[in-house]
């Protein structure tokens, strides 16, 4: 598992497959408020509570998605997450229904990956 703080490259995160879990489906977590991801774990789970041990997140401001460095634009962040699943915050499915939280999401995974 790996937290990504400054910035990352898409060839890095075609390394990461290739050795993960998943082909061509990089695992990410994505932490809204302090603007981390964590990758490379077999589940979201893993990543959401390496984020709360390491970066002592809450868990109402992680979010799951899957990266697929081998597609762009629309196609390169998937928002499909049991841990997505948050009643008490409004999100009921494995999604993020939010547009504002989608588009943090889009802005963090954008500044961070460098393609």
């Amino acid at each position: 598992m790996k937290i990504i703080k400054d910035t990352i490259t898409i060839s890095e995160l075609k390394e990461l497959c290739e050795k993960g879990f998943f082909v061509n489906v990089l695992k990410a977590v994505v932490d809204i408020d302090k603007k981390v991801v964590a990758v490379d774990a077999e589940v979201h789970a893993e990543l959401m509570e390496f984020l709360i041990k390491e970066e002592q997140s809450e868990p109402k401001n992680v979010w799951g998605i899957n990266l697929v460095p081998s597609e762009e634009d629309e196609k390169f962040i998937v928002f499909d997450s049991l841990i997505n699943l948050k009643p008490g915050l409004g999100n009921r499915t494995r999604g993020v229904e939010s547009p504002e939280i989608r588009q943090k999401i889009t802005d963090i995974i954008n500044v961070l990956v460098k393609k």
